[in-house]
């Protein structure tokens, strides 16, 4: 029976079956498997032979117009003063460390392979700046950033930009239009505008109207002024690309995030999700159970920047006073201002977009060398592996067929729900208990070691990539406990920056040092391939993490944590 047969009657099944808990449970895990059974069956296989060996002739090297097109990028990347060594037309990993250099300086995710996009733009950039002989140069030297900041000028006039030398100076990094918006606003707050910058959720960036180009959400709630707010909402700005430069959209809400919007082209409207704000506790006496129902606030917009209208906003909050569940006899049950029991969760999509902003107005990631904030290096490096591991997912998930990527993400989800007490266990538990109880879970599983790699692998880039921390970090703890110790720098980051789960810098520093010792070891780089000053960074940030020695170490792995005939495969 061929793939697509049975997939199509597995997804059946589970829709129709109205199975327990528990079977639901074995169902989901075998929906998953799919993805890794898909993935291991589709490798090529080795055909044996028992005929004698054909003889061959040996021919002169041809080269290809691939080969052709590698050397003109090695050329463009060399010009542009990224080294990819002699452009010989073969992409090696002096080439796949220049390409990573351009896409952290351009903020493209760095994954050392180029998209047709970031090609293009190098090629016709290099083509440009050679065509332009003597005034290419005056550029050059009047630049700050040389033949670099050249290719950000080019990048910024594109985009609407003033300029490479324009945006380092005084625009942090911004579209003019964004900018002024940002001086703006820190004309009327405490805050300067470079404060306001690096303040976490001022600004949002997201592809909101799906042109592929960055769109930028400026909330003002977080400059604590008065002047933007008022007492239901708070001023908000959404940006929107366009060809001919952003449209800007105000809006009056709280606690905005991209899903929050819908645009097209320039112009952006509300969607139908309303705000959630958690009441505040009532200083009242304890013996008393409050509803546990999410006071929800209705925003709509006001004018657009293209001349439409809509209503007026009404935020204001309904939020019901606490019930008493019996006069005679209060409860003391444990009260929930969040409904499910758990704060908003931040989106690390929409971090990472902030971080790869501020990365290329700083010139680059931060170095052993050049680092003062170990914590903030550790959030560079995590949205750095993110990126890695968006990129190698979705490799796999180009050899799939008959698999959409709404299927792969349902079936991930229901990946990190099966591994959500691991998960959870991670923030409270030493690491060797929670790579045991990971073991566990391999072993129960079913599925081969080859299947359950990959089905962790795309999980992991489909996590990341619709902000799902139970499938991301879940898988990452799959693949830690299969024996790639190299993952195991995932969790480090998740429990660092408190992304998935709480913040534990103490819990941390063991899965920090079991990557490390692995890389050391001579395992294969999974994130940055090619950089070994990585594995220095690293290092030199845990030393800054509190309960960090001076010299950290791994803490070596017990008997039975992990699963060892998952080991190298």
């Amino acid at each position: 029976m061929s793939k697509k047969v049975v997939f199509a009657a597995l997804m059946a099944a589970i829709g129709l079956s109205p199975a327990p808990a528990a079977a639901d449970d074995f169902i989901k895990g075998l929906a998953v498997g799919i993805i890794g059974g898909a993935i291991a069956s589709q490798q090529p296989k080795r055909r044996v032979t028992t005929s004698a060996p054909r003889r061959t002739t040996s021919k002169a090297p041809v080269y290809s117009a691939a080969r052709a097109e590698n050397r003109e990028t090695q050329t463009a990347l060399n010009y542009f003063g990224f080294n990819a060594g002699t452009p010989d037309g073969v992409m090696g990993r002096k080439s796949q460390a220049a390409i990573t250099q351009y896409q952290v300086l351009m903020g493209y995710v760095p994954t050392g392979q180029l998209t047709p996009f970031e090609r293009n733009f190098l090629i016709t950039s290099y083509q440009r700046a050679s065509a332009g002989g003597a005034t290419t140069a005056t550029l050059i030297a009047q630049n700050p950033r040389g033949v670099q900041g050249l290719l950000l000028d080019y990048r910024d006039e594109q985009t609407g930009g003033v300029g490479a030398r324009s945006a380092l100076a005084g625009h942090y990094g911004l579209p003019p239009l964004i900018a002024q918006t940002v001086n703006e606003i820190a004309k009327s707050s405490d805050p300067t505008a470079e404060q306001l910058v690096n303040r976490h959720g001022f600004i949002q960036l997201a592809d909101i109207n799906g042109d592929g180009q960055t769109d930028y959400i400026i909330d003002t709630s977080v400059t604590g002024s008065a002047f933007w707010c008022s007492a239901q909402a708070c001023t908000v700005r959404v940006f929107a690309s366009t060809p001919e430069g952003y449209e800007r959209n105000d809006f009056q809400a709280f606690n905005v995030t991209p899903a929050m919007f819908s645009c097209t082209r320039g112009t952006c409207s509300k969607t139908d999700d309303g705000t959630v704000m958690a009441a505040a506790p009532a200083p009242a006496a304890p013996q008393f159970q409050p509803q546990q129902q999410q006071p929800q606030t209705q925003m709509a917009a006001v004018t657009t920047s293209g001349g439409g209208t809509a209503p007026m906003p009404s935020a204001v909050p309904s939020v019901q006073a606490p019930t008493f569940a019996n006069a005679a006899a209060p409860t003391t049950q444990m009260p929930s201002f969040f409904g499910g029991g758990a704060a908003p969760a931040k989106s690390l999509a929409s971090h990472c977009n902030m971080v790869t902003l501020l990365t290329t107005t700083n010139g680059g990631y931060v170095t052993a060398e050049t680092m003062t904030d170990p914590m903030a290096a550790l959030g560079e490096q995590m949205c750095f592996s993110r990126g890695f591991a968006i990129a190698n997912g979705e490799a796999l998930v180009a050899d799939l067929s008959g698999v959409t990527p709404e299927q792969i993400a349902q079936q991930c989800s229901g990946f990190g729900i099966l591994l959500k007490d691991q998960v959870n266990a991670a923030a409270l538990q030493p690491r060797d208990e929670v790579l045991r109880s990971v073991g566990q879970f391999v072993l129960g599983s079913g599925m081969s070691p080859a299947q359950l790699e990959n089905t962790a692998m795309v999980c992991l880039s489909s996590g990341y990539k619709t902000d799902d921390m139970n499938a991301a970090v879940g898988s990452a703890l799959v693949l830690v406990a299969l024996g790639k110790g190299p993952y195991a720098e995932l969790i480090g980051h998740h429990l660092s920056q408190g992304f998935g789960m709480p913040e534990r810098p103490d819990l941390s520093l063991a899965w920090y040092g079991q990557a490390t010792e692995a890389l050391d070891g001579g395992s294969k780089a999974v994130f940055g391939p090619g950089m070994p000053q990585r594995v220095t960074l690293l290092k030199a940030a845990m030393g800054g993490l509190p309960g960090a020695t001076s010299a950290p170490a791994a803490v070596p792995v017990q008997a039975g944590a992990a699963i060892p005939l998952f080991g190298s495969q």
